[in-house]
């Protein structure tokens, strides 16, 4: 009994480790469900495994009923687990999706259940980052967690470039040329990057750039960044009702900037939860619309 008691303990730790929960919420649709399931199981093994050993007679037999129907369940959950599992959707016209952003966690913020959710219909998803975020924290770190968060979103390439964030302005040149480097190299249908209507300098600036960069591109869609202005007004929305926890995970990953105060899930979830009102879904992210076209879009 005592390997029970540890067994169902091993259960409940695993299904709540910050690790452990990522993962699961990134390769399992209803992932924070299960997750709580899982533990609760966990929990109820461990604690009647323990009954069984400290107790006699009738409350003995009790717990040894709880601790089968718990084992039961817990089979019974490794059963359907791998038909809850994400998979990547077979579509017909795979598009390629390149996405830029100014610092390392702006991606994650603004689009990243969005981009989750385009890898997993099957298409292709490019990141690019334009600064190390060295005014906001520590930039090898800063670039680490950028690739961790792009990766975990499962972007096909990613690519973290290190032009001085406050002062990309200065670097509108430079960046137009980066930016037409990568639209050569992944030919996108789709284009996301800031909105105009961005309080933040550098945000802005590479809303320019991309602009510029992106002129013969034949869809331009601008996502919401925590600085937006009031004058930021969606008209084109994506159902993230599916993704939306992965989201929250992989703005977990820019641990260099969990004490801003917009890097909660909570603040994300709420946002989600805001947009997906208006598009009359549960959770959805929202994009002003530069230019679009209807085929290069598809399956959205």
């Amino acid at each position: 009994m005592s390997a029970a008691v540890l067994a169902g303990a091993a259960v409940a730790a695993g299904a709540t480790m910050h690790r452990t929960a990522r993962w699961i919420d990134r390769e399992f649709r209803y992932g924070r469900v299960l997750r709580s399931v899982v533990a609760a199981i966990g929990i109820a093994l461990a604690t009647s495994a323990m009954a069984i050993v400290l107790t006699t007679g009738h409350a003995h037999d009790i717990a040894g009923l709880f601790a089968c129907c718990a084992t039961l369940l817990l089979v019974s959950v490794l059963f359907i687990a791998p038909y809850l599992r994400r998979t990547v959707s077979v579509t017909l016209r795979p598009r390629r999706i390149l996405a830029i952003g100014a610092h390392p966690d702006d991606l994650e913020l603004a689009c990243g259940a969005t981009l989750a959710k385009l890898v997993d219909q099957g298409h292709e998803v490019h990141t690019v980052v334009m600064s190390h975020g060295a005014s906001g924290g520590d930039e090898h770190t800063r670039a680490l967690e950028a690739r961790n968060g792009s990766l975990y979103l499962r972007a096909t390439t990613v690519n973290v470039l290190d032009f001085e964030d406050t002062a990309l302005r200065e670097h509108e040149q430079g960046m137009i040329a980066a930016i037409e480097r990568a639209i050569r190299d992944v030919r996108p249908d789709v284009v996301l990057t800031h909105s105009a209507h961005d309080q933040h300098q550098d945000h802005h600036a590479v809303h320019q750039a991309t602009m510029r960069a992106a002129r013969q591109c034949p869809s331009i869609l601008c996502y919401e960044s925590p600085s937006v202005t009031r004058s930021f007004s969606p008209e084109f929305f994506v159902d993230v009702s599916t993704h939306v926890d992965v989201k929250v995970r992989a703005i977990e990953l820019h641990r260099d900037q969990r004490n801003k105060p917009y890097m909660t899930g909570a603040r994300a979830r709420a946002t989600a939860a805001f947009r997906g009102g208006q598009a009359r879904v549960g959770f959805a992210e929202g994009f002003e619309v530069v230019r679009l076209e209807a085929s290069a879009i598809g399956e959205f």
